[in-house]
């Protein structure tokens, strides 16, 4: 397998226990925010389509339920990530490499 991929249960397994937020359009998901509140920690932004506030929506639904700063890790490769979490406030805190050996960056905000 491929170590940029993971398999679906996967995924299910770790959002059972993270709040799950899905922004819907016209009867169809367009996108998802997977939160862990301990911490305040983004687990996973998805959007079906860039450039159309989703993700911002999505991030201001999130940061106005919450005390205190939010954070996240991008790969540090995924400038288009990176653009838009700066963009949006996050600023970087922390650097690191996961086990597949891709650089990531922490992001706060």
């Amino acid at each position: 397998m491929d170590p940029g991929f993971h398999k679906a249960e996967t995924f299910v397994d770790q959002a059972k226990s993270e709040e799950i937020y899905v922004a819907e359009e016209d009867g169809r998901i367009v996108g998802l925010l997977a939160f862990w509140r301990p911490d305040n920690f983004i687990h996973s932004l998805y959007v079906t389509e860039r450039g159309l506030g989703i993700g911002k929506a999505l991030l201001d639904h999130i940061a106005a339920r919450v005390v205190g700063p939010l954070s996240l890790k991008v790969q540090q490769p995924n400038i288009r990530a990176r653009a838009f979490y700066a963009r949006e406030g996050f600023k970087p805190m922390q650097f690191g490499r996961d086990i597949s050996g891709v650089d990531w960056i922490r992001l706060e905000r």
